[in-house]
């Protein structure tokens, strides 16, 4: 085995719980399993660190009235018993860490009456953390937009794109969170909102308002729906039906992959 080799299992032995744990690791013996055990604590708990502190900023604005940080579940039981399946970076290790901040902040309680938004705030995060999470590009060499493409291409959702109904305009009052305010937290307007959460092929991760149709699309979009198909039943006009794509496929909620 090349030392560029043994680097790199080190590294993911480091990064993968499941691999670090199994006889293909194990009877390489390539390091001391102790010290490789509690360097990978250390760098699962800065990782996630980093993520939850970004994606829960506006749960950590709010501490003062939930009793609750998010990134204090890093230290707690629940988090230490979650270990040994983390792979960091993975869509599962992010949903699960995700999972585990929000109940932490819902369980602080007495925060429902000032915060009546606090579950939809917690959908937000948690969307925001699961759908930043997973492989980072696929590419095939063809411009996603192009006219060219889409002649001999169908449209497909990609994969760990969110659709969030909320009961409260969360943008609304987002940015105010992060604002210095007093006793009582900033409300959002009580009103039906459906957002769209995607990330793009280089690791953008968007937040849009969307309509029914946009949402019905989406759904739609399977890889095998021609783009008269989806115009069709989407009930939008071939012009409407192009432009909603570009702009699908900009934020990376949308791709196209070769036809049958």
């Amino acid at each position: 085995m090349s030392d560029r080799a043994v680097q790199d299992t080190i590294i993911r032995a480091l990064a993968d719980a499941p691999f670090r744990g199994s006889p293909e690791w194990r009877t390489r013996e390539l390091a001391n399993q102790d010290r490789v055990d509690r360097f990978a604590r250390f760098l699962a708990r800065h990782f996630y660190y980093e993520r939850l502190v970004h994606f829960f900023k506006y749960s950590r604005a709010l501490a003062r009235v939930t009793g609750r940080q998010p990134e204090e579940v890093l230290t707690g039981t629940a988090f230490e018993a979650l270990f040994p399946t983390l792979v960091l970076g993975s869509r599962a290790s992010a949903v699960a860490v995700a999972l585990l901040a929000a109940d932490h902040v819902r369980a602080g309680g007495g925060a429902s009456a000032e915060v009546p938004y606090l579950e939809d705030l917690l959908s937000y995060e948690q969307a925001m953390m699961v759908v930043e999470s997973g492989a980072r590009v696929w590419r095939d060499g063809v411009s996603e937009g192009s006219a060219l493409r889409k002649q001999w291409s169908v449209p497909m959702r990609v994969d760990g794109t969110m659709l969030l109904d909320l009961a409260y305009d969360l943008p609304a009052v987002l940015p105010r969170l992060l604002l210095p305010w007093t006793e009582v937290p900033p409300q959002p307007p009580r009103q039906p909102t459906r957002l769209l959460v995607a990330r793009s092929s280089h690791g953008r991760v968007s937040v849009a308002r969307t309509s029914t149709a946009i949402a019905t699309l989406l759904e739609l979009a399977d890889g095998r729906k021609s783009l008269d198909d989806l115009a069709q039943e989407a009930g939008l006009r071939p012009a409407e039906l192009e432009a909603t794509l570009e702009e699908l496929v900009e934020i990376g909620a949308v791709r196209f992959s070769v036809g049958s």
